[in-house]
C-alpha cells in the first residue's frame, strides 16, 4: 500500500470462492442496540455488536452522555458486554461537542434521543458529514418542541436544545428513511401521547422491533410506526445478527466469480434488508435464503449464492429501493457485468450520503467502460458481459465505504489490478472486508 497518496492495489483473486463465511454485526442494528441501551434503566447486555468506526462514534457518543459502558473485543471481532444507562435520571451535558465523526446514524438518532430532555448538545462530525442534509430530522423534531441553532441550520456542527415538555406529533415523511423515523419515534418516547411517523415506502424497520425488548410497546404496519410516549425503558439482552448490507458485497463477488458458491451465515433477514438478493435473482442469479434463528423479532439465518454466467439487467422499482439503499454502488457492478439495461427507480437520496454515490457510481463505471447514466432520479446501466478491466485503472472511493468495497470487487472478480483510493474507508463497516473474501478462495 502507498500511505502517502491513500492507495490500495486490489489484485484479482486466485480462484473461485467456495465455503461458509461470518459478517460482522449489523451496522444499523448495532447503533440502536448502543443507544436504546444508554437510554434505558439498568444494564444492558449486547453481543455481535460491529466493531466499526461508526458503531464507535455511537459508543463515544453515550459515554459522554453519561452511559456507563462496558465492551470488550471478541475473538470473532464483534464487541459484546454491558451498557448501563441513564434511564429516568436523562443524559447529562457533556463537556464539549459531541463528535459523531463519519456516522449519520448517530448524528440523527441522538437528536431524537436528547430532544425529551432539558439539555444542550452541539453536535458536529468530519468533513463529509458536515455536508450531509440534516433538515430532514430537525424539522420534525422542531414542531415536537426541540430547538436547534443556529436556526434554520441545514448541516452540522448544530446545537439540540430538547424540553421535557415535548409534544407528541404525527409526521407524514417526504422520504422513506429509518434514521428520519427512529430519531421522531425516540423523541416521542419521551413526549405526552402518541406519535406516528408515515412513509411513502417502508424503510428499516429496526427500531419497531427493538424498542419492545426495552419495554417501549410500538405498532408498525407497512410504511407507519408509531409510539406511545412516557413509557420507561428497561435493560434487556440484544444480540446483534450480521450485517446484510455487508453480506451483499460476497454474494456479489460470487455472482461474478466464475465457479463460486458460497454460504453467509448468521445473517439478518430482515425482510427490509435483503432486496439485494431479490435483484439478484431477478438478474438470473441462484441466491437464496433460509431462517434459522431470531433474536427478539429479527430473524437470521443463511444466505446462499451462485456464480451465474448468464445475467441480465432488471428494472428495480421506487418501492423496493429502501431495501438495498446501500447495496445499489454493489448491484450496479453486478449490472455493469448483464446482458441488456439496468434500471434503479428513484434513486436520487444515495446523492446526499456519504458522497454522491450516484455520481461516483457513473463515473467508475464509465472508467470501466460500461455507459450509465441518470435520467430524473432513475438511474440507468448498459451491461457489458464480456467485461474486462482496463490495466492499470485508477478508482476513487471518495471516502465512502460503500464504494470501496464497490471498485475493490472490481478487481478482485476480474483478471487485473485495481488501484483504489482511500480504500481504509471500510473501517466505516466492514474492517475485515478483504480477509473474508480472501478467506473463500479455492485455488485451483
Amino acid at each position: 500500500m502507498d500511505t502517502q497518496a491513500r492507495t490500495t492495489i486490489i489484485e484479482p483473486l486466485e480462484g473461485c470462492l467456495t465455503g461458509s463465511v461470518h459478517v460482522p454485526g449489523d451496522k444499523s442494528i448495532s447503533h440502536r442496540a448502543v443507544l436504546f441501551a444508554a437510554m434505558a434503566e439498568g444494564t444492558t447486555r449486547l453481543s455481535g455488536v460491529l466493531d466499526s468506526d461508526d458503531v464507535r462514534s455511537s459508543v463515544r457518543a453515550v459515554q459522554q452522555l453519561g452511559a456507563r459502558v462496558a465492551l470488550e473485543k471478541m475473538a470473532d471481532g464483534s464487541l459484546a458486554g454491558g451498557i448501563t444507562g441513564w434511564g429516568a435520571q436523562g443524559p447529562r451535558t457533556p463537556d464539549g461537542p459531541i463528535d459523531c465523526g463519519n456516522s449519520g446514524t448517530t448524528a440523527r438518532l441522538l437528536m431524537g434521543v436528547l430532544a425529551p430532555w432539558d439539555i444542550e448538545v452541539e453536535l458536529t462530525g468530519d468533513e463529509s458529514l458536515r455536508r450531509r442534509p440534516m433538515a430532514r430530522v430537525t424539522a420534525p423534531l422542531s414542531r415536537m418542541g426541540a430547538r436547534f441553532f443556529p436556526e434554520g441550520a441545514a448541516t452540522l456542527p448544530l446545537t439540540v436544545r430538547g424540553t421535557r415538555s415535548l409534544r407528541a406529533a404525527k409526521y407524514d415523511s417526504p422520504i422513506a428513511s429509518a434514521q428520519v423515523k427512529t430519531a421522531v419515534l425516540l423523541a416521542g418516547v419521551g413526549a405526552e401521547g402518541t406519535t406516528c411517523v408515515t412513509e411513502p415506502s417502508p424503510s428499516r424497520n429496526h427500531t419497531e422491533l427493538m424498542l419492545p425488548l426495552f419495554g417501549v410497546p410500538t405498532t408498525a404496519a407497512s410504511g407507519v410506526a408509531q409510539v406511545c410516549g412516557s413509557a420507561p425503558m428497561h435493560a434487556c439482552e440484544v444480540e446483534v445478527p450480521g450485517d446484510p448490507s455487508s453480506a451483499a458485497f460476497l454474494a456479489c463477488a460470487a455472482a461474478l466469480k466464475p465457479g463460486s458458491a458460497i454460504q453467509i451465515e448468521g445473517v439478518s433477514l430482515n425482510p427490509a434488508r435483503i432486496g439485494f438478493l431479490r435483484t439478484l435473482e431477478q438478474m438470473g442469479v441462484d441466491a437464496s435464503r433460509r431462517g434459522v434463528s431470531s433474536s427478539g423479532k429479527e430473524l437470521s439465518g443463511i444466505v446462499s449464492v451462485r456464480y451465474c454466467d448468464d445475467l441480465h439487467g432488471c428494472e428495480v422499482p421506487a418501492e423496493k429501493i429502501a431495501s438495498l439503499v446501500d447495496e445499489v454502488p454493489a448491484l450496479s457492478l453486478v449490472a455493469a457485468h448483464a446482458r441488456g439495461i439496468t434500471v434503479f427507480r428513484e434513486v436520487g437520496e444515495l446523492r446526499v450520503k456519504e458522497t454522491d454515490r450516484i455520481a461516483a457510481v457513473i463515473d467508475g463505471l464509465g472508467l470501466l467502460g460500461v455507459n450509465a447514466w441518470m435520467d430524473g432520479n432513475d438511474l440507468y446501466i448498459e451491461g457489458n458481459p464480456g467485461l474486462q478491466v482496463p490495466e492499470g485503472l485508477r478508482l476513487s472511493s471518495g471516502g465512502d465505504h460503500r464504494l470501496a468495497m464497490t471498485w475493490a470487487l472490481a478487481g478482485l472478480v476480474s483478471e487485473s489490478a485495481v488501484v483504489v483510493e482511500d480504500f481504509e474507508a471500510v473501517s466505516a463497516s466492514y474492517p475485515g472486508f478483504l480477509g473474508d473474501i480472501r478467506s473463500l478462495v479455492r485455488r485451483a
